[in-house]
């Protein structure tokens, strides 16, 4: 099992976003775009924005720094 969940990764990143304003995040498929994106970026050489990473891959590291607000999505606009 996915920890954390999409959901919970969906309410994380939307959680900045006023009431009656468009969620940043609609869907699944965002997430894993997002998450994606920046365990290249770590693959590349970026250091992690989490500590403790020592023998996790790129993407678990990617979605672990997506969850405690260390990486921001930005809408496209």
């Amino acid at each position: 099992m996915l920890h954390p969940s999409y959901s919970d990764l969906m309410a994380v990143v939307n959680s900045e976003v006023e009431p009656g304003e468009q969620p940043v995040v609609q869907s699944r498929y965002s997430i894993v775009l997002a998450t994606a994106k920046r365990a290249r970026q770590i693959i590349g050489g970026k250091e992690p924005l989490v500590g403790n990473t020592e023998g996790q891959k790129p993407l678990s590291i990617a979605v672990e720094e997506l969850y405690q607000g260390k990486v921001k999505i930005v809408g496209e606009d």
